[in-house]
């Protein structure tokens, strides 16, 4: 297409500053005069192009071809289409009447160009959201340019992005000219502002810097299985290892900790634990509490994924974490709902229990046979419980003697609180 002509030169002027197709600015153009041309032609039908060869735009009044005209303004019969055009006119077919555009007028230009201005804004969106929405999940870097309601609108090339308040990190400050990499959360079709989305607090953005530090991980040989953030504080990384002599956990950190020191200089101080996936779920939740050691992990209900662990007293705060921050976020990496307790806390919880069975037990031993009935009658020996009875039957047997038997009687008073008067009953029983 030639440029000569001062139009097109500004047509592809726009296109390029703009990003769009030549042809798009001129179909918004095309618009614009149609738009503009119905304040002036109100009933017709109107038709406008651009003529490519000669740069100029015509307008055109459209009329069908009828048998019978019933509108004046939109139809024109057979016989008078036939004596301008010949034989060749026939119904159903159209003619294009040419219209000046010189007297349209200051409003109707206005009203030009605000179709073309929305024209080409609605083409400019398309692009973006045909480009960027490939995108999501892409780590990008742009400059922070101005600051909407808590908002940073970030310029990553032409585009404006958003970095709502929600995804910012509560540990970072930025001001304008300020480089920023963040991850592309999503893209919206139909915003009235900025279409694409980033956010700073996303695993995502994690999981990528992670494969642009780590090779094994970007080469597939290191795979990260799951990873979790409370944005500005703290992060759980899980990793597993394809090839057995690779140690996944010793590949993200580095040597002397420089890969992943430079991914938490990035995420401005934020604390990284890498720790090493399983398929074993016990083993998994072992690993994922570090920094804490675990001493025992149990599980508790396998359905609703539930799994106690038991750790020494003085670890009981680490591997709980500031608000309950480190167990949260392993309870995020695993799956499974973790309950920690410390040693202390496990021996009282299992001593309770026991004391529980012994006074269940205890009740079933020692029913209140012995006790005297109704009336002041002495209580039968030989209906008595447990310890009375082998009492009365090692006496049948004359084994032992009757200061022995007073010697055992006494023995289980002490043992048993309350019963030392049924003894002493049992004793003048035998006596008698």
């Amino acid at each position: 297409m030639a440029t000569t002509n001062p139009l097109l030169q500004q047509i592809d002027a726009i296109a390029k500053e703009k990003g769009v197709e030549p042809e798009i600015i001129i179909s918004a153009v095309q618009d614009a005069l149609e738009a503009a041309a119905r304040k002036r032609y109100k009933s017709e039908s109107l038709r406008a192009r651009f003529n490519t060869d000669s740069g100029q735009l015509e307008l055109y009044a459209v009329k069908k071809i009828v048998e019978e005209v019933t509108d004046a303004s939109t139809q024109i019969s057979l016989s008078e289409a036939q004596q301008l055009y010949g034989d060749e006119a026939e119904v159903d077919m159209e003619i294009e009447f040419p219209r000046p555009t010189e007297d349209l007028g200051r409003i109707a230009a206005q009203t030009a160009k605000q179709v073309i201005f929305q024209k080409v804004r609605e083409a400019e969106r398309e692009n973006v959201y045909a480009e960027y929405s490939q995108r999501v999940g892409e780590v990008v870097s742009g400059m922070v340019k101005r600051f909407e309601n808590g908002d940073i609108i970030i310029e990553l090339g032409r585009v404006e992005s958003q970095l709502p308040r929600k995804e910012q990190s509560r540990a970072e400050n930025y001001t304008v000219g300020d480089r920023v990499r963040a991850v592309i959360r999503g893209v919206n079709r139909s915003a009235k502002g900025p279409q694409v989305v980033l956010s700073r607090t996303d695993p995502a953005l994690l999981i990528k810097l992670f494969e642009q530090e780590v090779p094994e991980i970007y080469d597939g040989t290191v795979v990260i299985r799951g990873a979790v953030r409370e944005a500005g504080d703290r992060a759980k990384v899980a990793v597993y290892s394809r090839e057995r002599d690779v140690d996944p956990v010793g590949a993200c950190v580095g040597m002397k900790g420089t890969r992943v020191q430079s991914i938490i200089r990035e995420l401005r101080g934020e604390k990284i634990d890498i720790v090493e996936w399983s398929e074993d779920p016990i083993l998994f939740v072992t690993n994922a509490i570090s920094p804490a050691k675990v001493q025992r992990v149990s599980i508790v209900d396998d359905a609703e994924k539930v799994m106690e662990v038991v750790v020494e007293d003085k670890q009981l705060s680490l591997a709980i974490g500031k608000k309950g921050q480190n167990v949260r976020l392993a309870a995020k990496l695993t799956g499974w709902k973790i309950d920690i307790k410390s040693e202390e806390e496990k021996r009282r919880e299992v001593e309770l229990q026991l004391g529980a069975l012994e006074v269940g037990d205890s009740g079933g031993e020692q029913p209140s046979d012995l006790e005297a009935p109704a009336g002041g009658a002495e209580p039968d020996v030989e209906e008595s419980s447990s310890p009375a009875e082998p009492m009365a039957s090692a006496a049948e047997a004359g084994t032992p003697t009757d200061v022995d038997v007073a010697a055992q009687a006494e023995e289980a008073a002490g043992e048993l609180p309350g019963t030392a008067e049924d003894s002493k009953s049992a004793e003048d029983s035998k006596d008698a």
